[in-house]
């Protein structure tokens, strides 16, 4: 299956209310009331279904428990299915990166120190998920990650309604203008560095990344017959030893790695 056919339609599936990117209003109907498995901001316009991690802070801030209990385990079940399959096959914004990051410009792949960086969305999920939206502090109260990190809300939510309403442009703050610096610094990151977002900072993705070991969909080496020639490593963007860790938290399921093995050893197992 063409993992790029797979994520336009899934963009376009997910953001399928075409008539708010005309008319400049975001959907409220009753699918709203269900959360989509990837990163996508609910106030775009044409956003048919609702982030989970906002529901996740929502739920938090308002005492709804029902709520994040219920999005907590849908994440979880399909974490524990799919892993971080939804990541490199299903989400818009890390397919917005890739796209970036075709752009033919020399390319970096961060070092061992650096790939120590992957442990900050970890530090996002518990702080700006979950600890900040319980605090209830005042400044730091409500959807946290969504009012100071999240850069998609500025991609798909800001920009398209200001282009819609420029009147919008008026009433524009501090929040807005700090999103469309951290916006435009991950674009210029994904120029040369694969789904740095995705990496460092998603707290979805880690999720994700914490059941890539155990989901039902996982990757499996021959290591009987592998002659360890690292061509599957050389080939994934993300730098992951295949050989030795074909289940790594960092792999997005791409199968990039599965051209490379000229003698067929990496497969799929679920």
């Amino acid at each position: 299956m063409n993992r790029r056919v797979v994520q336009i339609i899934a963009a376009v599936l997910i953001n399928g209310h075409f008539t708010g990117f005309l008319q400049g209003t975001a959907y409220k109907g009753s699918l709203k009331r269900f959360c989509v498995p990837v990163l996508n901001c609910s106030s775009c316009p044409g956003a048919l279904g609702s982030c989970p991690l906002g529901f996740i802070q929502s739920s938090i801030n308002f005492g709804n428990y029902q709520l994040l209990i219920l999005t907590s385990g849908f994440l979880l079940l399909l974490g524990g299915l799919l892993g971080r399959f939804i990541c490199g096959w299903l989400c818009p914004f890390g397919f917005a990166q890739e796209l970036v990051y075709k752009l033919p410009l020399p390319k970096y792949r961060p070092g061992r120190k650096l790939i120590k960086l992957e442990y900050l969305k970890y530090a996002v999920l518990i702080l700006f998920v979950f600890l900040f939206p319980a605090l209830g502090l005042t400044y730091l109260s409500g959807s946290t990650f969504c009012k100071f990190l999240c850069p998609v809300e500025a991609l798909e939510a800001y920009l398209p309604l200001m282009v819609l309403q420029p009147s919008l442009m008026t009433t524009a703050g501090f929040l807005f203008k700090w999103k469309l610096v951290l916006l435009t610094g991950f674009i210029l990151l994904s120029m040369i560095i694969f789904r740095p977002f995705c990496r460092f900072i998603c707290p979805l993705g880690a999720v994700y990344a914490l059941l890539n070991r155990i989901s039902l969909l996982r990757f499996e080496v021959d290591q009987k017959n592998c002659k360890k020639c690292g061509a599957c490593q050389e080939q994934c963007k993300l730098g992951i030893d295949v050989y030795k860790n074909p289940n790594n938290p960092e792999c997005i399921r791409c199968t990039q790695c599965f051209a490379s093995c000229q003698d067929n050893l990496l497969r799929i197992k679920a």
